[in-house]
């Protein structure tokens, strides 16, 4: 096996699938790089390289926080085309434990007496509660877990945990135990910020070194933050700064059964931007202004709802926002 540090040659994997054998296969090559591709939430998504020996240092630092050794059992019902899927071989690899793969979907079927490390997408929450397996820890990443659903892991055994990271950081650098706040960093990782707010990636293991990201944060120390939202989606309203993401946690809160949503902007002759609510629905949804006007005295109520049937998302199922 050339140049990959890995301690296996070969993880013990059950059920692999070919998405699977192929990163495994790529990772047996004389190349010092994996081929990976971002999201696309953020723009088209692209193809990226990363190193062999970062990936290693990203898988080691997740077990190590999570107590991952040859003895465990990991489950993984993603598709290894993506980083998540990937770097979940990668754990297995450097650490020996056996990895459980699962063809991606919404129906699960766990077949083990214990799962020490799941990772899954929010879509799959609901099926790893029906489950009924008995799962130590699980990270959700992919996309912004929904509040009705966090609230449903909340109510299980499961350690669960948010996921913040993204491609070029070889999947997470952070984690946010669901019901609290903040996200904490992984071994070798710290933060810092720029002179806009948003949150800087620093690491003396990993390539990157220090990765400036488009995430504006509330740093509350150099291992922890609470995530606001994206720079470009800050809404200036009248000159007032609103984080689209902050306005629909306090929504979901607010009405916890609310279909699929996202806040925007249009434009306006006077304040310049106004905050607009684009709602996943076909019809207009009962008494949804009325109960909206609770948020009338923030300055966080949606001056304009707009019904659609569809909301465009990516491939990782991250919504694509556009402006009115």
């Amino acid at each position: 096996m050339a140049n990959s540090g890995f301690t296996m040659d070969l993880p013990r994997i059950k059920n692999i699938t070919d998405e699977g054998a192929k990163f495994i296969a790529e990772w047996h090559n004389p190349l010092p790089y994996i081929i990976a591709h971002t999201s696309g939430s953020t723009g088209k998504p692209k193809e990226i390289r990363l190193l062999k020996s970062d990936i290693k240092k990203s898988a080691q630092a997740t077990c190590l926080r999570f107590g991952i050794t040859e003895k465990s059992i990991l489950y993984l019902p993603l598709s290894a085309s993506y980083i998540a899927g990937k770097m979940m071989i990668a754990r297995a690899i450097v650490s020996g434990a056996e990895l459980i793969m699962e063809t991606p979907g919404n129906n699960l079927s766990i077949n083990a007496p214990h799962i020490d490390l799941a990772a899954i997408v929010p879509s799959q929450i609901p099926a790893l509660i029906s489950s009924h397996a008995i799962i130590n820890h699980a990270i959700i990443g992919g996309a912004e877990i929904p509040h009705a659903l966090e609230q449903r892991m909340l109510e299980t055994p499961i350690k669960s945990y948010a996921t913040y990271g993204m491609t070029e950081t070889c999947s997470h650098v952070a984690l946010r135990r669901l019901g609290e706040r903040e996200y904490t960093a992984i071994p070798g990782i710290t933060f810092s910020t720029d002179c806009r707010g948003c949150l800087v990636i620093n690491s003396s293991e990993m390539s990157f070194n220090k990765l400036v990201t488009n995430d504006i944060v509330n740093l509350s120390s150099p291992t922890s933050f609470a995530w606001l939202g994206r720079v470009d989606n800050v809404i200036n309203s009248g000159g007032i700064k609103l984080h689209a993401e902050q306005i629909e946690n306090e929504i979901r809160e607010l009405i916890p059964e609310i279909p699929t949503f996202y806040i925007t902007s249009t434009r306006h002759d006077k304040w310049g931007e106004e905050l607009t609510m684009v709602v996943e629905s076909s019809n207009p949804i009962p008494n949804l202004e009325t109960r909206l006007q609770l948020l009338a005295n923030t300055l966080h109520k949606p001056k304009n709802i707009i019904y659609r049937q569809y909301i465009e998302r990516t491939s990782s199922g991250k919504i694509i926002r556009t402006k009115h």
